[in-house]
């Protein structure tokens, strides 16, 4: 299993609600995957550089994730199909000297 990161933006009039359910709903995609979330942190409403359509703020939830380097791709697909998830970026971690 390789780490990744995974930066998601949902638009900025997202009820907690919604957010936590999104979150919820990738949790359960990684558990199909056979992956998992490691750490979760909610990094609140930010201005947006520019415009995603009509949309100026993003709010912002960042993840670190354990996932077999095969299951990225279909990982990926998934989150472009949710409608509450204007933009997102998944990164390979390398893994710490320490570990």
């Amino acid at each position: 299993m390789n780490l990744y990161e995974l930066t998601i933006v949902l638009a900025g009039k997202a009820t907690s609600a919604k957010r936590e359910s999104v979150i919820e709903q990738i949790e359960k995609l990684l558990k199909t995957l056979k992956g998992s979330v490691k750490k979760t942190e909610d990094w609140g409403e930010i201005e947006l550089s520019y415009k995603i359509g009509k949309v100026s703020t993003g709010n912002f939830t960042h993840f670190n994730l354990e996932l077999e380097s095969s299951s990225v791709k279909t990982f990926s697909q998934k989150l472009k199909m949710e409608d509450d998830i204007i933009r997102y970026l998944i990164v390979r971690k390398e893994p710490s000297a320490s570990a």
